[in-house]
């Protein structure tokens, strides 16, 4: 496989190289199984935060089993996918339809057709990241650090077509006056503005809506890509929390628990235009995707899932914070408590980062310098973390950062610039 995995986000170089293990033969609640059958907490990324309610949870997988008893597809659509679009509607009532598919990136490709259509205009403002499709990797057509500070430095446009160039202008949501000078005179050139309400951190409220009314005035759609802030810290979208609405929301990740579905919520007059374009896929109409997120969303929503994970990752950033003082390190933590990261200020940030993640296998958890808070992680397991971080941070205290490997450094990857 070219790169070695499907996904950026799981190659083992990414975590610690030639020691991370690259492949799971079982995982369940807060745990993973390697090849090997040794037991890890998973204290890192529980899936890429797709795991939302922890893995393999019983009452999603019960659901999946019976759509999969009673046939997985058919000539027939699946009245599932309907029965999903009213539960994300009634969570966000200022939208009327939906569209299916099942990943992010997808998702996100449809949104902006949609847009595309919806508005037929062809140029597209963004902030943050939006996946691997052409669209967005546009941007770097004409300036290839054009991505550099949305999420990751140096990716490349190879295979994207020249006559995208000057598709897809990225810019700053602490800068939104300069974005307007930027783009004046070609206002009704603009499809959509696409924005991560809230990724790392929360949003800058006052851009939402200086964003809201400016895509109002101009006419164009403003898109929420809510793949990874969606159900992070509440039911529903993170907008939801800032009252302000978009023309379309894009969910993924934590919807489906692991099981793979999408969603581009929007206004009936935006999301008609996809009757005027070709968007459609086979596999977008199979039924367990639309009935693991009908369990998932159901479920967190009764167990009240948001008060957990936000209690667990307050914990776990305390931890950090208590431990790094004891040693007295010097390190940074950000983010929401359900999307967690550190790091050392230090030149040598990478090697210790790469340190702590093989000292944390040694001692049977996946750690990482970030931590996706799952519904399954319970007080003892951060308890026992607690203990393993207080044994690693004393370590690192203690040793000079260029003796502590005889592996390779993690590699950089999926950093916001802007962040650290």
């Amino acid at each position: 496989m070219p790169g070695g995995t499907q996904l950026l986000s799981k190659r083992p170089e990414m975590f610690a190289p030639d020691v991370w293990p690259a492949y799971y033969s079982k995982a369940k609640g807060s745990h993973v199984w390697d090849m090997d059958g040794n037991k890890f907490l998973d204290m890192s990324i529980m899936g890429i935060g797709a795991n939302i309610l922890g893995y393999a949870d019983e009452d999603v997988d019960r659901e999946v089993a019976r759509a999969i008893k009673n046939g997985s597809s058919s000539t027939l659509n699946c009245p599932e996918e309907v029965e999903l679009a009213e539960l994300l509607i009634k969570l966000h009532p200022w939208s009327q339809m939906v569209r299916y598919a099942r990943s992010g990136g997808e998702a996100m490709a449809v949104a902006i057709r949609i847009a595309r259509a919806a508005t037929k205009r062809d140029l597209v403002l963004f902030s943050g990241y939006h996946g691997w499709t052409d669209w967005y990797l546009a941007a770097n057509l004409g300036d290839t650090a054009a991505l550099d500070g949305q999420l990751m430095p140096g990716l490349q446009p190879n295979g994207v077509p020249r006559g995208l160039k000057g598709t897809a202008i990225p810019f700053s949501v602490s800068d939104i006056g300069g974005l307007k000078e930027a783009v004046a005179g070609r206002e009704k050139e603009i499809a959509a503005i696409v924005i991560e309400p809230a990724r790392g951190e929360d949003a800058p409220k006052d851009a939402l809506i200086e964003l809201r009314s400016f895509a109002s005035e101009i006419g164009c759609v403003l898109v929420f890509d809510e793949i990874t802030s969606g159900f992070r810290m509440n039911a529903g979208g993170i907008h939801l929390k800032y009252g302000v609405n978009p023309d379309m929301a894009v969910f993924a990740k934590s919807i489906g628990n692991g099981y793979a579905i999408s969603a581009v919520l929007g206004t009936e007059h935006v999301m008609e235009a996809a009757q005027t374009t070709f968007i459609s896929s086979t596999n977008w109409t199979e039924r367990i995707g639309p009935t693991a997120a009908l369990a998932t969303i159901r479920k967190y929503i009764k167990r009240h899932v948001d008060r957990r994970i936000i209690k667990t990752g307050e914990s776990v950033k305390e931890v950090w914070r208590q431990k790094a003082g004891k040693y007295h390190l010097d390190i940074q933590i950000s983010g929401l408590p359900t999307l967690a990261t550190f790091s050392f200020k230090s030149e040598h940030n990478q090697a210790i980062l790469t340190y702590f993640v093989i000292r944390m296998l040694e001692l049977g958890f996946l750690g990482f310098r970030q931590f996706k808070a799952s519904y399954a992680h319970s007080a003892e397991d951060v308890a026992r973390y607690s203990k393993a971080v207080d044994m690693v941070f004393s370590e690192i205290a203690c040793k000079e950062p260029s003796s502590l490997l005889s592996t390779p450094v993690a590699h950089l990857g999926f950093h916001r610039l802007t962040k650290e």
